[in-house]
């Protein structure tokens, strides 16, 4: 077990590594028949034992601590570990020991998450070293898969790993795949491990910690004990693939015949899904016997979990997988995907971001470091950047960038690994083209080595009326109802109906539901909004759809003109705040496009633009639509957090309505009523010019 205790005073000081940290354990074999053969010489043997490993370990690794005859090493690099644990065997099978003893050592190596509390290591991978170590014989070092995976490409010279195979280890649930260093000058042979009865896996191993999701593993823990078919499902990047292997290395012992892992992202053929499942058991199709009556045949009535990663792209294989179930009663499937598989006895589970710091200016450094999304990006930020750490000057911008990045894993690894070059407050600023300047990750499938690349897997995946679609939708800020997607998005042009294509884009998780109102509003996560933004702008249709979304809310402010005055009221003024980023990006679009144009003193007062008749309208829809925009603008004005001012500006929206409805002077004789009841404030506050800055001539 991890330990600590008295550090001999020739122990490094050094401050003990976090992140990705490799452990080293050892562990004198036989030490109780030594204490005993030995007497008042143990000591003194225990004390060169000691000295040896300590010389052999070097200034490469930081002692943690030593409790009887075990040591306890960290290393910033697995390399680093196997190259001291070498030496140390090789220290002690060549030093001269009292002719009546025999010492060995048995250490164990892993590498996993470094997390320290009071100055001790603290989570599951310290306590795993232990259990490899104790697993082990004297003079033998084992090590775990995770520690292979990040030495072997720099083993020492002669050095090489031999295949143990997969072991159970006492208290652990995940089995455990493990290998011995063989060194010619060293003994190679060795008894079995003390291991106990595992059960087969191949689970991929992990060389990162896992950060939070407690409340959702044990969730998915509990489904999998009433369901037999659960599918992760949630947009590229929210770990699905991450938190399905956790849960299936957790719940292992309740499948008596394993835990199987197949992954499925290369995959493109729906042909190919069963016989890509019958792989991973050295299945083969028979001449007389198709691969799908093999793989049934070899499942049988074993209780085993499969995890099918990535199915996304081949749906159409879902029918297949249902006849798989229903032949093999005892089998349970795990499936990650973007959109659920859409057959009878589905349970389907959307993966949810990372949680956010919200109000984070109310949280403490320690508290935020326990907010799931930042401590994902510290550990993984501290990888790259091993001093890195939250303090006050940059603890709010590390808050930002968090939730900036919608707290999906993905977006947060790759925004970390930039922490190596840049300051927080320097990445937050590039975070407005976050698509292309996440990216990162040379051991990463090709569609997640950048934050575009795994929103294209997506968009890829979609027809081109399901592609229109979600390119149009980008015109909305802030979310919007199936009502201004009928009139702004016009599916039915598509060949679509507006319920049925957004549930479609849900489905396939670029669309989620806004559980924060009662009424059915769909929004997008800010990384998937800027990704159909760019779709949007390189098509042809973005001044249409601009020009569509500027039509539907310009009439929902006429709308709400003739109602903030009576029992009706606070739902139109829900709906206005619902409404208000749409508002404002309706009025900053129309502000914008008159500046473009020639005449540039009309692009710096929106009142008398936006309240101009259409060349068919005529009578009081002119009116409306001034006092309309009056009380739109004030919107816009008047942010919530400052209410100084916000009087004024009251009174100003009145003024213009009852100017409105009670005047029949043009929108333009409204509009400078308005500015001499003080609209030159309000406009100065929008960043616009009064009618005494318009340059002489303009009308």
């Amino acid at each position: 077990m991890p330990m600590s205790g008295p550090v001999d005073a020739t122990a490094s000081t050094t401050a003990l590594p976090t992140g990705t940290v490799t452990f080293v354990m050892t562990d004198i074999e036989g030490s109780t028949r030594l204490i005993q053969a030995l007497g008042d010489r143990y000591p003194q043997l225990l004390a060169e034992h000691y000295r040896l490993l300590r010389e052999a370990f070097g200034s490469a690794g930081v002692e943690v601590g030593s409790q009887g005859d075990a040591l306890f090493y960290a290393f910033t690099d697995a390399p680093s570990a196997v190259r001291a644990a070498l030496g140390a065997q090789r220290r002690l099978f060549e030093h001269r020991w009292p002719a009546d003893v025999v010492v060995r050592v048995r250490m164990g190596i892993h590498s996993g998450e470094g997390r320290l509390l009071s100055g001790d290591y603290v989570g599951l991978d310290a306590h795993r070293t232990a259990r490899i170590t104790a697993a082990g014989h004297g003079g033998q070092v084992v090590l775990s898969d995770a520690a292979r995976v990040l030495s072997e490409a720099s083993m020492p010279p002669g050095a090489t790993l031999h295949d143990l195979g997969e072991h159970r280890l006492k208290d652990l649930e995940r089995v455990e795949h493990l290998f011995q260093l063989v060194a010619p000058d060293l003994p190679a042979q060795f008894p079995p491990l003390r291991s106990v009865p595992g059960r087969p896996h191949n689970l991929p191993a992990q060389v990162t910690g896992f950060v939070g999701r407690a409340r959702e593993r044990q969730q998915l823990v509990d489904l999998l004990r009433s369901c037999r078919l659960l599918t992760l499902t949630g947009p590229g990047g929210t770990g699905k693939t991450r938190l399905a292997v956790e849960v299936a290395a957790g719940c292992g012992a309740a499948f008596g015949d394993g835990v199987h892992f197949v992954p499925l992202a290369t995959i493109t053929n729906p042909d190919l899904v069963i016989p890509t499942i019958a792989t991973t058991f050295n299945l083969r199709e028979g001449p007389a016997r198709p691969v799908l009556d093999a793989l049934i045949g070899h499942l049988g009535q074993r209780t085993m979990l499969l995890v099918l990663d990535n199915f996304e792209q081949i749906i159409d294989a879902a029918p297949v997988v249902g006849e798989l179930l229903a032949a093999a009663s005892q089998l349970t499937l795990l499936v990650t995907s973007r959109e659920p598989l859409g057959i009878a006895g589905e349970q389907e589970f959307p993966v949810p971001p990372l949680r956010l710091p919200n109000g984070s200016a109310r949280l403490g450094i320690e508290e935020l470091r326990g907010v799931e999304s930042v401590a994902l990006f510290l550990q993984r930020a501290r990888s790259v950047r091993p001093g890195f750490d939250l303090a006050p000057s940059n603890a709010a911008v590390v808050a930002e960038i968090c939730v900036r990045l919608d707290g999906l894993p993905l977006a947060l690894e790759l925004a970390a690994a930039r922490v190596r070059l840049f300051q927080p407050h320097e990445l937050l600023a590039h975070l407005d083209q976050r698509l292309s300047f996440l990216a990162g990750g040379r051991d990463r499938p090709e569609r997640q080595r950048t934050l575009r690349g795994a929103v294209d897997w997506s968009h890829e995946l979609l027809g081109e009326a399901e592609r229109a679609l979600f390119r149009r939708l980008s015109v909305f800020i802030g979310g919007c109802t199936p009502m201004a997607v009928e009139a702004v998005c016009q599916p039915g042009e598509l060949g679509l109906e507006a319920v049925d294509g957004l549930s479609s884009l849900a489905d396939k998780s670029l669309l989620h539901r806004d559980e924060t109102v009662g009424e059915l509003r769909m929004t997008m996560l800010e990384t998937i909004h800027e990704y159909a933004r760019e779709q949007l702008e390189a098509s042809s249709e973005k001044s249409e759809m601009a020009a569509r979304h500027a039509a539907f809310f310009l009439n929902l402010a006429e709308q709400a003109a003739e109602h903030l005055r009576g029992p009706d009221q606070r739902p139109w003024l829900n709906t206005l705040d619902q409404e208000l980023d749409n508002i404002r990006a309706a009025i900053r679009r129309a502000i914008d496009f008159w500046r473009a144009r020639t005449r540039a003193a009309d692009g710096r007062r929106p009142h008398p633009i936006l309240a101009r008749p259409q060349p068919h309208e005529r009578g009081p829809r002119i009116p409306r639509r001034a006092a309309g925009v009056a009380d739109a603008e004030g919107v816009l004005g008047v942010p919530r957090c400052r209410p100084r001012g916000a009087g004024r500006d009251r009174r100003l929206a009145r003024r213009l309505r009852h100017d409105a409805s009670t005047d029949r002077r043009s929108p333009r004789q409204v509009s400078r009523a308005g500015r001499r009841e003080g609209h030159r404030e309000s406009t100065r506050k929008l960043g616009l010019r009064s009618h005494h800055d318009r340059p002489p001539g303009s009308t």
